[in-house]
């Protein structure tokens, strides 16, 4: 596949390809922060900065039930707040983060999470990325969401060579229907967490092999590639790529994803 002679049409239908691609792969796909409000998605958000979602999931619950609202983050005993996140990382980054918030949230829009980009990134601890992760999952407002995997797949891909968020935001979303948006998001971020590695993809055992210029960059061999799926669907994502889920060891099945 040579990308330098690919049409612009022809980029689209091979971008919707991989996203039908990807549906069928990633049945499960989905936000995988635990929350149950628009505040609950922005705080989860912002404590995810370099830290996987498994810890904040495991975080949130006690934060949730002490402070439920935003005016609870505002006037939050620094000390006790940072102590709750702590296993976090960067909790005093993420304190303040959360204080402020909480206070601009109440200043501003009366303790509620606003449900527009323009005012969300505006708020302390929240760019345009949570931005995207708090309409499209909270709002249901699509969006793109360009974390570090999403940025690195689509360029791998080569469905952009843009190397600004904002600006794959921007290009991949016009290769895409926008009620397809968030769900896309999610889907490119479990195939990033779980097939398509930084460093070892696993190209032999991936449903994208014939329509990715990048497939060679891990191994092919399906033998070593089944063997870096990783999640709960490790095998099924191993059948579906026409590789014997046998191949797939327990350990992968079981595994944290990054």
């Amino acid at each position: 596949m040579t990308i330098s002679s690919e049409t612009a049409l022809g980029r689209t239908r091979r971008a919707r390809r991989i996203g039908r691609a990807l549906t069928e792969a990633h049945p499960d796909a989905h936000c995988e922060l635990d929350h149950s409000s628009p505040l609950e998605l922005a705080v989860a958000t912002i404590l995810s900065a370099q830290c996987t979602d498994k810890k904040v999931n495991e975080v949130t619950p006690k934060l949730f039930v002490r402070y439920p609202s935003a005016a609870d983050y505002a006037g939050a005993d620094r000390t006790e707040l940072e102590e709750l996140i702590r296993p976090t990382g960067f909790y005093r980054n993420k304190t303040d983060s959360l204080i402020k918030l909480g206070q601009a949230l109440v200043e501003r829009y009366d303790g509620q999470v606003p449900g527009k980009l323009a005012d969300l990134v505006t708020l302390p601890g929240i760019g345009r990325k949570t931005a995207n992760v708090i309409l499209g999952n909270a709002f249901g407002v699509p969006g793109i969401t360009v974390d570090t995997h999403f940025q690195r797949l689509v360029g791998r891909w080569g469905l952009t060579t843009q190397t600004d968020p904002v600006k794959i935001e921007h290009e991949i979303g016009a290769l895409f229907p926008k009620r397809e948006w968030t769900m896309l998001s999610h889907r490119i971020i479990f195939h990033g967490r779980r097939v398509c590695h930084a460093r070892k993809p696993a190209c032999g055992a991936c449903t994208l092999a014939k329509l990715c210029p990048s497939y060679g960059t891990g191994p092919t061999e399906p033998a070593l590639a089944a063997k870096l799926l990783k999640g709960p669907r490790a095998r099924d994502l191993a059948a579906a790529a026409g590789v014997d889920p046998a191949l797939v060891p327990q350990q992968a099945v079981v595994a944290e994803v990054p």
